[in-house]
């Protein structure tokens, strides 16, 4: 999917977890599986990989390397999209990982902001940007916006305005924060060759509703075929159902969240939910109890059964 492609990316896009054996290395066995998995069984045609639920900033730019490579490969003819995310705290540890994403195949980079040097402002940002992205000038690129694990609140449209003079292949915005007003200021600027997709799965149909061109998330590894439901109930105007859809998926979350929900308790989850062994988080994450693995599946299939 090169940069003068018109083909946007659309619909559900899954972000995917990082397979770990019981010692806490990377395990490539199962990532053959889990693309058959997301396929046949959610219907999804698009991932991202090495993104927040992937625990890239737990991993080697190494390991990273090896991840995307696998991903590439087994999506490949599967996937409509293999974006990779390249972003890391150093500037040339992106640049390589964009380097890479862009020799192994992959459909787009995508990159987040440093977070223990953090850009002040968005023409910081826009330069960091600028700079991963011109490792890799044939892939689409795209800002992936997540505040809450960055600590980063510059305006997305701040960032986006008149991006493409500083960056011609960049092509949309994964925006992981609750902030509609800045999100919808997005979407009216929006380019008709950009995506802009949604990142909040437990408010996505409010993002529907504000324009998103798609959504990516990690829930959509395990609920995918259910969202579906609602974003094509939403497209036929059928909002009740699409309400109902979206209230079920809040009612997962939120009982989660009570329960002390973050990525490794979500790894368990779709562990329990597809069969496959996933392994561990990788420390600080801690592993999910059983005791809590077994009330979230029981939670999910009185929801979805």
């Amino acid at each position: 999917m090169a940069p003068g492609d018109d083909r946007k990316v659309t619909g559900l896009v899954a972000a995917t977890f990082t397979p770990l054996d019981a010692q806490g290395e990377v395990n490539l066995s199962v990532i053959g599986p889990y693309v058959d998995y997301l396929t046949e069984k959610q219907g999804i045609k698009g991932i991202f990989v090495n993104g927040t639920t992937g625990e890239s900033m737990s991993l080697s730019v190494a390991e990273r390397k090896v991840l995307a490579e696998e991903w590439c490969l087994r999506a490949k003819g599967r996937m409509d999209y293999v974006i990779v995310h390249v972003g890391c705290m150093s500037l040339k540890d992106s640049q390589d990982l964009a380097r890479h994403a862009a020799k192994i195949g992959a459909d787009g980079i995508a990159a987040i902001s440093p977070s223990f040097f953090k850009p002040k402002t968005a023409e910081a940002l826009r330069r960091f940007l600028q700079e991963v992205a011109s490792a890799a000038p044939t892939l689409p690129f795209y800002y992936y916006q997540i505040p809450s694990f960055t600590g980063v609140n510059v305006p997305v449209k701040d960032v986006i305005e008149d991006i493409e003079k500083l960056i011609p292949s960049f092509r949309g915005v994964k925006f992981s924060g609750g902030d509609l007003l800045d999100f919808g200021q997005c979407v009216g600027y929006s380019q008709p060759h950009w995506s802009v997709l949604y990142g909040m799965d437990e408010q996505l149909l409010a993002g529907l509703a504000m324009g998103a061109n798609g959504a990516v998330g990690s829930t959509y590894n395990y609920m995918g075929c259910y969202v579906d439901e609602m974003i094509s109930a939403f497209e036929t105007k059928d909002l009740v159902k699409a309400r109902t859809i979206q209230f079920k998926i809040q009612e997962l979350l939120n009982y989660a969240i009570k329960l002390g929900f973050d990525t490794g308790v979500n790894k368990q989850l779709m562990s329990d939910v597809s069969g496959l062994h996933l392994g561990p988080p990788r420390l600080p994450l801690m592993p999910c109890s059983p005791d809590l693995a077994q009330l979230l599946l029981q939670k999910y299939h009185s929801i979805f059964d």
